[in-house]
């Protein structure tokens, strides 16, 4: 299957808070796009991941994206190597995405800016035709991305350019909720997080709107782009 956009996520969840609106928007022009969560967040306090992995089918469905899957890397253990980069290489080669979006190149969670370095580094990977990968006994073709965006999480970062979520916002939002388990819910006995916290719904909105302003626009989603992939934004 050749799709345009490819989002890696290495949270259940962290998609959705971060590009979904992207994914929507492009979506709706026409455009195929993807999921492919690195780990079932296994780690995370609130939650199981049996729970999250039925959140993650559930959001799929509601942004309309072609396919999610799930590597199962082990939550807050796996490293930039060339076991996981392989993994990643084998889908990049076998989606052959023109876009791949990944996490924040720097974030309160450690896991997340490893996981933009892991991303990245296989993009790049990918495109060497004498590392071979094979998919259902088949020999895969090299294949680099065009462009890799890191979307912004929690730490604020200045925005190499944005894209204009506005009308897409509450379905952003619809999705986010759609792992329950992790945010606000006054009847859970589970311990509260950063993410739980009542108003944190109002921190998304209140960022995506920091981000709007780049563009005069109600809601936009940041992004980061490093030197090799910088000229025109492709989403």
């Amino acid at each position: 299957m050749k799709i345009d956009i490819l989002a890696f996520g290495v949270h259940p969840d962290d998609v959705e808070l971060s590009c979904s609106g992207t994914i929507l928007k492009n979506i709706s022009l026409g455009k195929k796009a993807g999921i492919i969560d690195l780990t079932r967040g296994e780690l995370g306090t609130r939650g199981t991941a049996a729970i999250r992995l039925k959140e993650s089918a559930h959001a799929a469905k509601i942004l309309g994206v072609s396919f999610r899957e799930n590597l199962k890397m082990a939550d807050g253990f796996f490293q930039n190597d060339k076991k996981h980069q392989l993994a990643v290489i084998k889908k990049i080669r076998q989606y052959k995405p023109d876009v791949v979006m990944a996490n924040a190149v720097e974030d309160r969670h450690p896991d997340h800016g490893r996981a933009a370095k892991l991303v990245a580094d296989a993009c790049f990977l990918a495109g060497l035709v004498k590392i071979p990968t094979s998919l259902n006994g088949k020999k895969q073709e090299a294949w680099r991305p065009k462009a890799v965006y890191h979307y912004i999480q929690y730490r604020k970062l200045k925005a190499d350019f944005a894209v204009d979520i506005s009308a897409y916002m509450e379905k952003k939002m619809e999705a986010i909720k759609a792992f329950g388990s992790q945010f606000f819910n006054p009847n859970s006995k589970e311990p509260q997080t950063l993410i739980s916290n009542p108003h944190f719904f109002d921190y998304v909105r209140a960022r995506e709107a920091e981000y709007g302003k780049l563009l005069h626009v109600q809601y936009a989603e940041g992004f980061n782009v490093m030197e090799e992939y910088r000229g025109e934004v492709l989403i």
